[in-house]
């Protein structure tokens, strides 16, 4: 599961008013569980109920995937099966190319639609705005008159947040900047901020710089047949955290939703240690994964 996927579900399901309405034209009133709606393996994104009690579908995709079509009337047919009725569906495109999937899929006597939206077509100004920080911080994604200008705006809208807010704010902002080559941009404001703003720890920033730093290092310490016996040990460490933090989330929240495992594969040691810390404090999962 892609950061990017874990803070766009987080903004969407969080105050955002602003852009539920322009997606939706109607207000949420609950958001359903899609842990058990899986096709093939796949989860669908998001799911609510509006306050019409009809169903809303969105599903978020950062590339131009060919199969969509089909895996959008699989995941219609799902809820249908689990629900009783069909839900309005809206993909929502924050790629960097060209959006090129199609919306309709028909073979033989059936047809199915559904709807297609390219974030860069939304009005970005509206979401910058807007009085609640998620939409401005998805601001970036959208139309937008001077990208460096609304970053600008942006953070310091993030300066006048309370710590907590703050720093996921700043971790969303970073994020999300990736999917529109900002990253250097988010980077030069936060680095006004009269606070200091730890932005290896966001893995936007940071990802590029510890790779080539543990390659250096693993270079210059591990040769040969010892390189391969370090390896094996450090690989039995970071399992070994990996799957003792996996028990410890249980322990605090519950039931681990597949995301989270798909996360923890992809962690370092670093970045596992640096999650145990933050699970004292985190008040959900998804709190302790943004």
């Amino acid at each position: 599961m892609h950061q990017f996927d874990i803070t766009l579900k987080l903004l969407l399901q969080g105050p955002s008013a602003a852009l539920l309405r322009k997606l939706a034209g109607g207000k949420v009133v609950r958001w359903l569980e899609v842990e058990t709606l899986k096709v093939e393996a796949r989860r669908m994104d998001l799911l609510c109920q509006m306050a019409d009690g009809s169903l809303l579908h969105i599903e978020l995709q950062s590339t131009n995937d060919p199969d969509m079509p089909v895996r959008m009337a699989e995941y219609a047919l799902a809820v249908k099966r689990r629900y009783k009725r069909m839900p309005r569906q809206i993909v929502l495109y924050v790629g960097r190319g060209t959006m090129r999937m199609s919306d309709l899929l028909q073979e033989g006597g059936m047809a199915f639609r559904y709807e297609l939206v390219d974030f860069r077509e939304l009005d970005g100004e509206e979401l910058l705005d807007s009085p609640d920080m998620g939409d401005n911080v998805l601001a970036v994604l959208a139309r937008l008159r001077n990208r460096k200008a609304a970053v600008a705006r942006i953070v310091a809208r993030i300066r006048g947040l309370k710590d907590t807010g703050r720093d996921q704010a700043v971790a969303q902002l970073g994020i999300l900047a990736g999917l529109r080559g900002l990253e250097e941009a988010v980077k030069e404001e936060l680095e006004k901020m009269p606070i200091v703003v730890d932005l290896m720890k966001n893995k936007v920033f940071a990802q590029g710089y510890r790779l080539a730093e543990a390659a250096g290092k693993a270079e210059g310490r591990e040769e040969g047949r010892v390189e391969g016996r370090v390896e094996g040990r450090v690989e039995g460490k970071v399992e070994g955290e990996r799957t003792l933090l996996r028990r410890l989330i249980q322990k605090r929240f519950g039931t681990v939703p597949t995301w989270v495992d798909e996360t923890l594969v992809d962690k370092s040691q670093e970045e596992l240690e640096m999650l145990g810390l933050r699970l004292l404090d985190a008040q959900s999962i998804a709190d302790l994964m943004i």
